[in-house]
C-alpha cells in the first residue's frame, strides 16, 4: 500500500518585479513506492483571490534522480486541487535541473527528454487554481517513485505568483457530445475509483453542443479510475468509469443511446493520432455479425480543463446487449448449468483486472513463454473452484484435440470444441490490421452452455490502437508478414499455438479463404474502407484540431509510432489508408487456402448442401446430404448479418423470410464437416 510522508522544511520568499517567488528546500525521495509530500507555506501575497490576471506563473523543480521516468510529481493546492506536473516522463534519463513548469511554454513536458532543464508546459494546466482561490496557505509538492532501485533527492522547489498566467483553453461548442467530469478536487488514480459527477451535453444529430448548455443527456454520479497498461505512461490518460447512484452503488444507465449498463470506458487513443484504429476494428467485427463494443466520439473536460477528443465505449462484459451468454452464479454447479457462460482472456495478468487463470497446456509455436488464459467472467474473485476446473478442462480438451494427430477428424478433432466461424473472423481482423498485440494480449474468447452451442467462440475484438502499421517493433509497421506467427521475443507474451495449427487443416484453411473472398467484395474492399475512414475523419475535422492544440504531438514520436511521422491530421489519415490498401494487396496474394469459386458465388467443399427455392419469397430450405446442420448465418449484399441460428438442427431446415426485403442474400451453412456459402434472391 502506498503511504504518504510529510517533510517539514525551511522555505523563504523572493520578490521579483510584479511577482513573488516562494522557495523551499527538499529532501530524500523514498524508493519504495511511498509517496512523500513537501509542504510550502505561502503568506503575504496581497491579492487574496487568484484570477486570469494574477495567479500561479510557474512551479520550478531541482531534482537529482537516476531514472526520472519513475517519478510522478503533482502540485496540491490549499483547497486540495491536484495538478499533474509531470508523470512518468524522461524514461531512463537523469535529473530535473532548474526545470520550470509554466502554462506559457510551447514545449509540453511529455515531449521533452531527460535531463530536463529550462521551461516546459505541465501535463495539467496551472490555471485551474486561478479561479478565486486564496494563494495564501499551504501548498504541497507530491512525489511518488513508482519503481524500486533508483533513489533521488529533491534539492529545492518553488512557486511563483504574478500576472503572467496561463489562460483557459478557448472552447465554446462542438459537433461532438461534450462530457464534463468533476472529481471535486480528488485525483483520478489507478484504483480505487473515486466518486465524481458527470454531465453529458448531446442535443442530437446535426444540432451543435455548447459548453454553456444546461440541459443534459446524462447527469449523475460516476466512479472513475485511470485504466490501461502501457498507455498509463501517456499524459492524456484513458479512464474506466461506472455509473453510480448517490450511495456509490452501480447503476445501470443508458448513455448516448447505448443499451443500459454501468461499466464504460473513455479511451484517449493518445498514440493513435487518427482516432480510428479501435473504432474501425469494432465496426468491421460488428458488420461481420459479431458483438463489438459500441463507440461514440466526444470532447471531454475534467475539472473544467479541456482533455481532448475521447472515444466513449462499452467495456467488454457479459450482458444481453454485450457478450450475450448465460449468467453464471456461484450456485451454478450442476452438469448443465456449469457449462456456460464464460469469458476468458489471453492477456497480461496486470491488464485484465485480476490474476486468476491458467496456462495453455502447450508451448507457443516459437517456444517462448507459455500463454496465460485469464478468468474475465466470472472473474478470479467470484469464480468457484468447480467452475474454474470445468472451463480449464474444456479448454484443455480443445487443446489436446487440436494438438493431437487426429485433430481434423470431424468427430474427435477440434471441431466439436470451437465455433470456427468466429475464429476465422477474429483471425481475419487481426491479420487485416496486423495487430502486434493480436492473439497474445487483450484477446477474448467466450463459451455458452451445452444447451446453447457448447463451443468456444473467439472475440470480441479489443485494443487495436497500435495496429494498422502503428508499431515500430516486431515488424508491426510493415504491410507484409503475419501476426499469428509472432516471433519477436521468446520472453514476451506469446501467441497460443491454436492459430498456426488451425491453418494446417485444409478444410479450415479453405474456409478462411472463402470468408476473406466474401469480405473482400464487401466490407474489406478498399473503396468501403476508404469511404468509412474518410467519413470519420470529416466528422472529427473540427475536434481533432482542438485536441492537437491541447496535445501538440502531430509530427512527434509517441511510443510506438513508426517513422515517417505525419505532421498533420490529414497526413495521419492518408498514411492509414495507404497502409491498409497495401496490406490488403499482400493478403490477396498470400492468404492460404483455395475457394471453389470466384467472388460471392456459391462456395462449398462439396455438393452436399442445397438451398431452395431460388428465387425465394416467403422462406428458404436448407438440405444437407449426410450431416446435421449446426449453424447458419444470413447476410445481405452489404455484408450485414440479418439472421442466424446455432444448434444441432436436422439435415433439413426451413428459414422464414419474414420482413426481409427483396434483393441478393448470402447464406452460410455449417455442418460438422463443411462450410457452404450460397447466394440466392428474394423477390
Amino acid at each position: 500500500m502506498k503511504k504518504n510522508l510529510l517533510l517539514l522544511l525551511l522555505c523563504f520568499l523572493v520578490y521579483n518585479t510584479n511577482a513573488q517567488t516562494f522557495i523551499c528546500g527538499g529532501g530524500p525521495i523514498p524508493d519504495n513506492q511511498t509517496a512523500i509530500i513537501f509542504p510550502l507555506t505561502v503568506a503575504g501575497v496581497p491579492q487574496t483571490a487568484m484570477s486570469n490576471s494574477f495567479g500561479i506563473e510557474s512551479v520550478c523543480l531541482d531534482i537529482t534522480h537516476s531514472y526520472v521516468g519513475d517519478l510522478n510529481i503533482l502540485l496540491i493546492a490549499p483547497d486540495n486541487t491536484y495538478i499533474e506536473l509531470t508523470t512518468g516522463n524522461g524514461g531512463g534519463g537523469q535529473n530535473y535541473s532548474n526545470t520550470c513548469l509554466t502554462d506559457l511554454s510551447p514545449n509540453i513536458i511529455s515531449n521533452g527528454t531527460a535531463p530536463f532543464t529550462g521551461s516546459f508546459r505541465p501535463e495539467s494546466p496551472l490555471y485551474v487554481v486561478n479561479n478565486g482561490l486564496n494563494p495564501n496557505g499551504t501548498w504541497q509538492l507530491y512525489i511518488l517513485d513508482t519503481y524500486p532501485q533508483d533513489a533521488g533527492i529533491l534539492n529545492s522547489w518553488s512557486i511563483t505568483f504574478g500576472p503572467n498566467t496561463g489562460q483557459p483553453f478557448p472552447f465554446s461548442s462542438s459537433n461532438l457530445p461534450i462530457i464534463k467530469i468533476n472529481t471535486m478536487g480528488q485525483p483520478i488514480v489507478d484504483e480505487p475509483k473515486v466518486m465524481a459527477t458527470m454531465q453529458i451535453i448531446d442535443n442530437g444529430v446535426g444540432i451543435r453542443n455548447y459548453i454553456t448548455d444546461t440541459i443534459y443527456a446524462y447527469e449523475g454520479n460516476i466512479g472513475i479510475e485511470v485504466r490501461g497498461s502501457s498507455s498509463q505512461m501517456f499524459p492524456k490518460k484513458s479512464f474506466g468509469f461506472e455509473t453510480w447512484d448517490s450511495a456509490g452503488l452501480s447503476l445501470d444507465t443508458s448513455i448516448l443511446a447505448f443499451p443500459k449498463e454501468n461499466d464504460w470506458i473513455l479511451n484517449a487513443n493518445y498514440t493513435d493520432k487518427s482516432f480510428l484504429r479501435n473504432v474501425t476494428s469494432y465496426h468491421l467485427f460488428n458488420q461481420m455479425g459479431h458483438y463489438a463494443s459500441r463507440t461514440k466520439y466526444s470532447e471531454v473536460f475534467i475539472n473544467n480543463v479541456y482533455a481532448g477528443v475521447y472515444i466513449l465505449m462499452e467495456k467488454v462484459k457479459r450482458d444481453k446487449n454485450r457478450v450475450d451468454i448465460s449468467k453464471l452464479t456461484p450456485l451454478d454447479t450442476s452438469a448443465i448449468d456449469i457449462t456456460g457462460g464464460y469469458i476468458l482472456k489471453v492477456d497480461k495478468a496486470t491488464g485484465s483486472g485480476g490474476t486468476g487463470g491458467f496456462n495453455s497446456a502447450f508451448p507457443p509455436v516459437n517456444n517462448g513463454t507459455i500463454p496465460e488464459i485469464l478468468f474475465d467472467y466470472p472473474d478470479d474473485a467470484t469464480i468457484t473452484p468447480q467452475q474454474s476446473s470445468y472451463i480449464q478442462a474444456f479448454v484443455d480438451s480443445f487443446e489436446q484435440a487440436l494438438h493431437g494427430p487426429q485433430y481434423t477428424d470431424p468427430i474427435n478433432g477440434y471441431y466439436k470444441y470451437i465455433n470456427d466461424s468466429t475464429f476465422i473472423d477474429f483471425f481475419l481482423i487481426n491479420e487485416l490490421s496486423k495487430n502486434v498485440d493480436g492473439y497474445r494480449i487483450s484477446s477474448y474468447i467466450y463459451k455458452e452452455k451445452v444447451t446453447k452451442g457448447n463451443r468456444l467462440c473467439a472475440g470480441p475484438v479489443w485494443d487495436y490502437d497500435i495496429a494498422y502499421g502503428n508499431a515500430d517493433y516486431c515488424g508491426g509497421q510493415y504491410q507484409t508478414g503475419w501476426s499469428y506467427t509472432y516471433n519477436c521475443s521468446t520472453a514476451d507474451f506469446q501467441v497460443p499455438f491454436w492459430w498456426a495449427r488451425l491453418l494446417n487443416d485444409p478444410i479450415y484453411k479453405n474456409k478462411v479463404k472463402c470468408r476473406y473472398t466474401q469480405l473482400r467484395n464487401t466490407i474489406f474492399s478498399t473503396v468501403y474502407l476508404n469511404n468509412y475512414i474518410d467519413s470519420i475523419a470529416l466528422y472529427l475535422q473540427e475536434s481533432q484540431d482542438r485536441n492537437f492544440q491541447q496535445w501538440p504531438i502531430l509530427g512527434t514520436y509517441v511510443w510506438p509510432n513508426p517513422s515517417p511521422i505525419p505532421t498533420t491530421y490529414a497526413g495521419e489519415i492518408t498514411k492509414l489508408k495507404n497502409w491498409i490498401s497495401t496490406r490488403l494487396f499482400w493478403l490477396d496474394l498470400n492468404l492460404p487456402g483455395t475457394c471453389s469459386t470466384t467472388g460471392l458465388e456459391a462456395i462449398s467443399n462439396n455438393d452436399n448442401i442445397q438451398v431452395y427455392p431460388n428465387p425465394a419469397s416467403d422462406f428458404i430450405t436448407i438440405k444437407s446430404e449426410g450431416d446435421a446442420i449446426e449453424e447458419y448465418l444470413l447476410y445481405n449484399i452489404n455484408g450485414q448479418l440479418i439472421d442466424k441460428g446455432l444448434g444441432n438442427f436436422s439435415d433439413e431446415l426451413t428459414i422464414p423470410l419474414t420482413n426481409i426485403s427483396s434483393g441478393f442474400y448470402f447464406l452460410h451453412t455449417r455442418t460438422s464437416s463443411q462450410l457452404s456459402v450460397s447466394r440466392f434472391v428474394v423477390e
